[in-house]
């Protein structure tokens, strides 16, 4: 026990002593977490609006007063032609444009019913998606008060039915993508720092010569491997309770679940990327090779955990890829214990596939790390 303690030490030393290593671990990651949280976001604003006005009456401006007030759209201009409205949508001078056809009014009042053209940007299709809700949303809002209006004084005795929803929002009242985004992010953070200082770690040691003096040392590889990790998992568990505190106070992330919960998850999944990281260490022999084999797997693993895009809308070869992505268990546990207040029967099957996943990588780190006395 002693000699690993003095071999986490001597790693705790080195860490301080490094005074480039420093902001790295400690300032970057608070401040990606701050930038990320307030830039990664699902909403579509500033769309670029164009309207044609073929028709030229209060109704067709009442229309457009909608799109106007609106606080997604920014209303630039009223185009006297459709070739000119292609060519603004060319050049990306307009996202979305909105042609109002000749007799809008008449029509409506004659035979009820009209037709809108509306031409979206869809190069980014999940942005043209969500700008398209936006544009029928307006235009049925806009439809429900005009049939009020319609409506002649003979139709008065026949009034039109309506049926209303009324939504309940669990877990995220106010649909504030912050709450959502927050426990992502800092999943995100936590892994990236721990697994590129582990997968550095060892390759340093190699780069300046001193690993071979650990080899001919009396020291165990269980006692070696054990103090070199130990330093990482303390940084990775002080990131995450960094992160919880950021997110409480700057963004007002519920966290209804258990806390020691969340820190006993947590405790298991940076034992997983602390074992990648000594594994991928032990097939390299420089801190470059290490680095761009971790970020690597890093890039993979995060773009299918289901952080940025659900799991559920990837094809089904995909969905069974992620099923040995741990960073997609961490995620998953994150916003369930955070967001819904989760218990550990619930989170249960990520917690023994995360453990699983610890045996086996940390096996593999020590089975591969060859130590010569």
């Amino acid at each position: 026990m002693k000699t690993i303690l003095y071999i986490i030490q001597k790693e705790f030393k080195q860490i301080f002593r490094n005074k480039g290593m420093l902001p790295i671990i400690f300032v970057l990651p608070l401040l990606q977490l701050i930038i990320l949280s307030n830039a990664a976001t699902f909403e579509i604003k500033n769309i670029k609006f164009g309207y044609i006005d073929n028709d030229h009456t209060s109704t067709s401006r009442a229309l457009i007063e909608k799109f106007n007030a609106s606080t997604y759209f920014d209303v630039l201009t009223d185009f006297p032609s459709e070739e000119l409205a292609s060519s603004a949508m060319l050049n990306g001078n307009v996202d979305v444009i909105l042609e109002i056809p000749q007799y809008f009014e008449r029509n409506l009042q004659k035979e009820k019913y009209n037709h809108l053209g509306v031409t979206i940007n869809a190069i980014d299709g999940a942005a043209a998606g969500v700008e398209n809700v936006y544009v029928t949303q307006i235009v049925q809002n806009f439809n429900k008060h005009l049939k009020v209006d319609l409506l002649q004084p003979s139709d008065l005795q026949i009034q039109p039915i309506n049926i209303d929803t009324i939504p309940l929002f669990w877990y995220n009242k106010t649909l504030n993508y912050k709450t959502y985004m927050v426990p992502g992010i800092l999943v995100l953070l936590v892994t990236m720092i721990t697994l590129f200082l582990s997968g550095m770690n060892i390759v340093r040691e190699k780069e300046i010569g001193t690993l071979e003096q650990i080899n001919v040392t009396p020291i165990k590889k269980s006692q070696f491997i054990i103090g070199k990790l130990f330093p990482f998992w303390v940084i990775g568990m002080s990131l995450l309770t960094v992160g919880l505190i950021i997110a409480k106070l700057i963004f007002n992330v519920p966290m209804v679940g258990s806390l020691p919960l969340m820190y006993f998850y947590t405790s298991i999944y940076i034992l997983v990327v602390l074992g990648i990281g000594l594994f991928i260490s032990n097939f390299t022999e420089t801190q470059q090779q290490a680095m761009f084999i971790a970020w690597f797997f890093t890039v993979i693993f995060i773009l299918m955990s289901g952080l940025f895009t659900p799991i559920e809308s990837m094809p089904k070869w995909a969905q069974t890829i992620t099923e040995f992505n741990p960073i997609k268990y961490f995620v998953q546990v994150m916003r369930m214990v955070m967001l819904k207040g989760s218990g550990l029967m619930d989170i249960l099957p990520q917690l023994l596939k995360t453990l699983l996943y610890a045996f086996i990588m940390n096996g593999l780190a020590v089975w591969s790390y060859k130590k010569t006395n």
